[in-house]
């Protein structure tokens, strides 16, 4: 699935979600092949994501593109894995079991050592190709991390499908890559404000739309109505899907909506979850940037009417689907 990039325009709503987007078949029909994947992995011409148990990867000089390396380069120890191709490239990611950020120097492109950059650091400068590749192989190396034994009976168990499963060699019992939906909601009031809160592991100042994890049994719509009522205390109606991404810090897919406050607006903050929170105008929005502005991070809190609003001095980056929602709720109409 390619897409343009995003725009510079800081409030502009991207076609797709920038960890959606991708340019690569991921072949899945070759996971089995063993011959093929001996081929490609002994052919030159294939193109290996080394990546770091860190989750970082090395980028060309500028950090704009991912810097991808022959198969007889990638002499480290780790997982091999099959991310996908093109009509003309084979890609494969070689998920390191060792710390490799000293490994791969090349200094005929006249760095002095090699450039190791992260997701969220790269995720809203790369093309869609290099972004899809990236997403997969950070989400695969986060799994099998943490997945190196079988569940059932504890052995440690065997890579299998070329890194897209895992088997246990004493029960035979095949096992796959974890992924855990969750919802994220732009609350609105119909009337021109939205609810922006912050979690205790954030700054003051920095504010986002409400998530959370779906729970078994659930569905994403009964999550978002508790999700709402647990950490503000408000009802919901006319939830609305806007779209998904994955989120691969370690394994979630993210899950988009909208929603309405049903009844009484007013906030009750569950104080475990939620450390403030309040109803935001589009002009106090518009008022603000992203995180890592700095020079925002010292204005006066925001006040509506007569009643003083927590401080408002920073958004979600560009690469989140929560800053997505928000764009687009800045450009709708009630």
């Amino acid at each position: 699935m390619a897409a343009d990039r995003p725009a510079t325009d800081p409030w502009a709503v991207p076609d797709v979600p920038i960890l959606a987007r991708s340019a690569h078949d991921r072949i899945a029909h070759r996971r089995t092949d063993d011959g093929w994947l001996t081929a490609v992995w002994d052919d030159p011409a294939s193109r290996v994501l080394l990546v770091s148990p860190g989750g970082t990867v090395r980028v060309q000089p500028g950090g704009r593109s991912l810097r991808f390396v022959a198969p007889s380069e990638a002499a480290v120890e780790g997982v091999r894995v099959l991310l996908g191709a093109t009509s003309d490239t084979v890609y494969l990611a070689l998920l390191a079991t060792e710390e490799i950020a000293d490994l791969a120097t090349d200094e005929s492109d006249g760095v002095s050592g090699p450039d190791w950059r992260g997701l969220r650091e790269l995720a809203t400068e790369l093309t869609d190709l290099d972004v899809g590749l990236l997403s997969t192989a950070v989400a695969l190396q986060a799994w099998h991390q943490s997945h190196r034994h079988c569940p059932r009976c504890g052995t440690q168990t065997r890579v299998t499908k070329a890194g897209w499963t895992t088997t246990c060699p004493a029960d035979s019992s095949e096992h796959f890559p974890r992924t855990d939906p969750a919802v994220i909601v732009l609350v609105h009031d119909g009337a021109g404000r939205c609810v922006l809160a912050r979690g205790p592991q954030w700054p003051a100042g920095r504010m986002s739309v409400l998530a959370g994890f779906v729970e078994a049994g659930e569905s994403a719509e009964a999550a978002i109505a508790r999700e709402v009522r647990e950490e503000v205390g408000i009802e919901v109606c006319d939830v609305a899907y806007v779209a998904s991404q994955p989120h691969p810090f370690p394994a979630s897919l993210m899950l988009g909506y909208t929603a309405r406050v049903a009844g009484d607006p007013r906030l009750v903050i569950d104080a475990d979850e939620i450390v403030e929170a309040g109803w935001y105008t589009r002009e106090d929005v518009r008022r603000t940037t992203d995180w890592a502005n700095v020079a925002v991070a010292d204005r006066a809190d925001v006040a509506v009417a007569d009643r003083a609003l927590p401080a408002l001095r920073g958004l979600p980056g560009a690469m989140s689907i929560a800053r997505q929602l928000i764009n687009a709720w800045l450009l709708a109409e009630d």
